[in-house]
């Protein structure tokens, strides 16, 4: 895997065009004039979170004795859970979570940012390759900053394209997700039956 491939991954993993409904719907009890730097602040935050899953996964996996084939098709998983929730969602348990007042972490930043799949992301990235780490801190930044710019301007955004636009984006993003996620699951099932 390139240093672009896996920004383009953890870019799409990351989902930031899903994601503007939930910001807006997120930052709807925010006065206007605080919400662009609510929105700085949990980007931020969330920036903070993806290096320190990047650097300490590792130690965190070693810790609890998880495997690598273990971690990739935990990631599959999640990750093909989260697409088949874009591809199809569900009204009775919407992804949008319902706060009031001025959100702090949650729900901006973990999980419309930084979820669960991002996590396994950056953690399987540096396990597979850990000498490579200023390769996939680039790819971090570079996802993160491709990511922020979208969701900074997700007002003006929602204003320029429309909901069934946005929503087609979504889709299309879940179903590479999808497959991403099966060669994933599949990867750590090899992985796993050569090591046994």
């Amino acid at each position: 895997m390139t240093m672009i491939s896996a920004a383009v991954l953890l870019f799409l993993v990351m989902d930031p065009l899903g994601n503007v409904p939930m910001f807006i719907s997120a930052l709807k009890n925010v006065a206007a004039e605080r919400q662009n730097t609510v929105i700085v602040r949990e980007l931020l935050i969330a920036l903070l979170l993806l290096v320190i899953f990047l650097f300490a996964g590792q130690y965190l996996l070693s810790w609890f004795h998880i495997t690598d084939p273990a971690l990739t098709v935990s990631g599959g998983v999640i990750l093909f859970l989260i697409a088949i929730r874009m591809v199809f969602p569900s009204h009775e348990k919407p992804l949008q979570e319902g706060i009031d007042g001025e959100p702090f972490i949650v729900p901006l930043a973990v999980p419309y940012v930084v979820g669960p799949s991002a996590i396994a992301t950056v953690m399987l990235m540096m396990t597979r390759n850990p000498e490579r780490w200023p390769e996939w801190l680039m790819a971090v930044f570079l996802a993160w900053l491709a990511s922020s710019l979208i969701l900074f301007f997700a007002t003006k955004l929602k204003r320029f394209l429309s909901q069934r636009v946005l929503i087609a984006i979504e889709r299309l993003m879940g179903m590479l997700l999808i497959t991403l996620a099966v060669q994933m699951l599949m990867t750590g099932i090899h992985q796993f039956m050569h090591t046994t």
